[in-house]
């Protein structure tokens, strides 16, 4: 049965023309769509009316076009390297950064994103992706009437970064859909919650999503309609589908024998029947194990204190992300009004025995966490198509990681901070070097240490037609950029000419678990060494600009001292530029003191000849 939409007169010049967006959680197990009808969001079925969750899956035979969902989940257990699952973790990603284990045989240069080696040839992650999004872009046009889908809003983990995120647009366009905004799947998680009605006071919510194979955990501030993400962290490589290797491995170690040796098909089927047993006990207390592996039978039973047991390293690895987010968030457990459980595998009574426990308090679970993330997207793209002006939450998602641009030395000169809302746009004005530089390379970096080589280069580009003059007259203005989808622009001008570059930041590939952690932990171990090396390196880049600026005023200048004078102003500049050569902050810092005092008697001359130059031909009455 269709319904008529009814408009009151005057209202819409269509009546009866429906405009819909499309709500997309692309997940890395199992995807979904959803959409707003009669005002309410619902995940759209393929089929039976249970049947909302498409495997993310893909299989690509010999012969004949490949197939999506459960149709290619057939596949996996007799043709694992053509059955593509999990591509999520591969999506922006280089092939060096790729550290889990997978059956695949995986193609291209190691600083690359990777390609999988199918039986139809290569195929990329994103292609594999943009298979998936059709498929439930088909879904809903087969549900909705013709010609009305808008575009899509389409979640991603909040730790995805800018290659990450731009591959998944990607995706989307090879599908053929228009994406309205890519959402951070914990603040789709809030809309669903509806967590603006649940009070009117300053509240603190902790979001954790655990799915298949992503783990994020964002802390989310709402106050007076202003709903922001405080601190956010996770693991773009963590999930449901660790959980099932840790059962599988279990097992085969019942039978004593080493997982190493087991076949990538033993492997596959065992696989798919620890996630059955996984399931089942979310309701039971134990279940029956029946399994084969390499010829040998085995038969036991598997309960809930064991499942408890083997799923804590990730559990562990889940909670020690919770720490740090509430760290950079400046709150305890205690400050927490809720925790909300998103993702299939927070169903595990495991999972929320560990989440109970740590955070004290019973986490919140009333929607299916399997949909609740496309039922956000669901209600945002409903308001970005509709222009819903009741709903007056607003959202402001962060940046992950600082971001900032190479400075003289190799340091780093931060303009966006981590955790910042966004979008979110930051201006800094910047100079010259060296005396008539007419051009500059501007290098993005991303990271929390205070020097380049110990950050992630993101870009460089160039700007050139800065008029020549003395260093330090010249003024640059860097814009940094990030839009709601969290694409970062970085802008530079020259305020004279207005002579600009810029360069939208799209890296080939995207940060792997290891380096994430490492750039967010190093910052905090090297702390107290960053800012030694820092000041080190600040005194010597002063130290050099001083040295080149009395050159050049000497060859401009001499004629306004001595020879003995040049000689020891002469002397004075090579000791402090020796002095470079060594890392001994003290040495320096004395050769600069012992230099000042001629420096300083030079400038005060040069400064004299210029101010009687300019009043020559004047008189007293003349000002």
């Amino acid at each position: 049965m269709s319904l008529m939409q009814i408009a009151e007169p005057n209202q819409s010049a269509q009546p009866h023309q429906h405009r819909f967006g499309l709500g997309i959680d692309l997940g890395t197990t199992r995807s979904l769509v959803a959409v707003v009808r009669s005002g309410k969001a619902q995940v759209l079925e393929a089929g039976a009316a249970s049947d909302t969750l498409l495997p993310s899956v893909v299989y690509y035979p010999a012969t004949g076009n490949p197939s999506v969902g459960y149709d290619a989940l057939a596949h996996l257990a007799d043709d694992p390297k053509n059955t593509i699952v999990s591509a999520k973790r591969f999506m922006g990603r280089s092939q060096a950064d790729i550290k889990f284990s997978h059956p695949y045989e995986l193609s291209g240069s190691t600083d690359d994103m990777p390609a999988f080696v199918t039986a139809q040839g290569e195929v990329s992650p994103v292609e594999v992706s943009a298979r998936i999004l059709a498929a439930l872009e088909q879904r809903a046009a087969s549900a909705l009437p013709a010609d009305s889908i808008e575009g899509a809003v389409i979640t991603v983990p909040a730790y995805f970064d800018e290659a990450q995120r731009q591959a998944t647009k990607d995706a989307a366009q090879a599908a053929g859909i228009n994406v309205l905004r890519l959402l951070n799947e914990p603040t789709a998680a809030a809309v669903a919650y509806g967590l603006d009605q649940e009070s009117n006071k300053e509240s603190y919510y902790l979001i954790y999503d655990l799915g298949g194979g992503t783990f994020d955990v964002s802390i989310l501030k709402l106050n007076d309609g202003v709903f922001e993400v405080l601190a956010t962290g996770g693991n773009s490589a963590l999930g449901g589908d660790d959980i099932d290797r840790l059962i599988t491995n279990w097992i085969i170690k019942q039978l004593n024998i080493d997982p190493k040796d087991v076949s990538l098909h033993d492997k596959s089927v065992l696989a798919q029947e620890a996630k059955a047993y996984k399931q089942a006990l979310t309701d039971a207390e134990q279940v029956d194990i029946n399994v084969t592996v390499n010829g040998q039978n085995y038969q036991g039973l598997l309960r809930r204190e064991d499942i408890l047991t083997i799923v804590e390293p990730v559990s562990r690895r889940t909670l020690s992300v919770c720490e740090q987010v509430l760290r950079d968030a400046k709150l305890a457990a205690r400050d927490l009004d809720e925790v909300i459980l998103v993702g299939g595998s927070t169903r595990m009574p495991a999972i929320q025995q560990v989440v109970t426990e740590f955070f004290a308090k019973q986490p919140l679970c009333r929607l299916n966490p399997d949909e609740v993330v496309a039922l956000g997207a669901a209600q945002t793209a409903h308001q970005l198509v509709n222009g819903d002006s009741d709903n007056n939450l607003l959202l402001l998602d962060v940046t992950p990681l600082s971001l900032g641009l190479e400075t003289m030395g190799g340091l780093v000169e931060v303009l966006i901070p981590r955790n910042t809302p966004i979008p979110v746009k930051k201006r800094q004005v910047f100079t010259t070097y060296q005396d008539g530089q007419t051009g500059m390379v501007i290098h993005v970096v991303q990271g929390e240490r205070e020097t380049v080589e110990n950050c992630r280069s993101l870009g460089r580009f160039e700007l050139y037609g800065i008029p020549p003059m003395k260093a330090g007259f010249a003024r640059i203005e860097v814009t940094f950029s990030i839009d709601a989808n969290g694409q970062l622009t970085v802008s530079a001008q020259e305020t004279t000419t207005k002579t600009e570059s810029k360069i939208e930041i799209v890296p080939s590939y995207g940060l792997s678990d290891e380096q994430k952690e490492q750039l967010l932990v190093a910052g905090f171990k090297h702390a107290e060494e960053d800012k030694n090396a820092r000041s080190l390196i600040e005194t010597k880049v002063e130290a050099e600009r001083e040295v080149l600026a009395l050159e050049s005023a000497l060859n401009e200048f001499a004629a306004l001292l001595s020879s003995d004078e040049q000689h020891t102003l002469a002397e004075h500049i090579q000791a402090l530029r020796n002095s470079l050569s060594t890392d001994d902050l003290t040495l320096i810092e004395a050769q600069q003191a012992q230099l000042k005092p001629h420096s300083d008697a030079f400038a005060a001359r040069i400064m004299n000849q210029s101010v009687k130059t300019s009043m020559a031909g004047t008189s007293a009455q003349d000002w």
